[in-house]
């Protein structure tokens, strides 16, 4: 007779679901709050101003604004995802938001020449800000996660 691990499974399943739901929260909350300080609208500088995407809307606002606006942006996202409990769609909404401004900073990869150089063989090398970007691949895929769990909670809700 084989031994169950269906309730050990279901359990690291629903706590790796709530380490990777509120772990993305924090990290959108605690990364939104810092974009108000100086310190990180100077870190954000070099990915923002070689950014097709970015580097229009820091002439229109400046950097600080942008930061600001971005700040507001990912406190935002976060707390919609948290509120999953109470409101499954709009933490979806949520999710699915994250999930579009991971893949924005992830074209940062591309656009900021401090993110990687070529090293021996052609083999790009990240650095410290290169491998920071890199990491967002993790909140994408949490991202996507989120939004599949809420959408699920929505439907078995009732949410129309």
């Amino acid at each position: 007779m084989g031994v169950r691990h269906a309730p050990v499974s279901d359990s690291l399943a629903s706590a790796g679901s709530s380490v990777t739901r509120y772990g993305l929260v924090t990290t959108l909350v605690w990364v939104g709050a810092l974009k108000f300080t100086d310190y990180e609208v100077q870190n954000a500088e070099p990915l923002v101003t070689a950014s097709p995407l970015t580097s229009r809307l820091r002439k229109k606002l400046g950097a600080r604004k942008l930061a600001w606006l971005t700040g507001v942006a990912q406190i935002a996202l976060g707390s919609l995802i948290a509120v999953k409990p109470l409101a499954p769609r709009a933490s979806a909404a949520g999710s699915f938001g994250a999930a579009g401004m991971m893949l924005s900073t992830l074209s940062f990869l591309g656009t900021t020449p401090e993110a990687w150089r070529e090293g021996p063989g052609g083999i790009p090398q990240l650095s410290v800000l290169g491998e920071a970007l890199l990491k967002d691949t993790v909140l994408l895929g949490a991202a996507l996660l989120t939004a599949a769990e809420s959408l699920r909670a929505a439907r078995s809700d009732g949410e129309p």
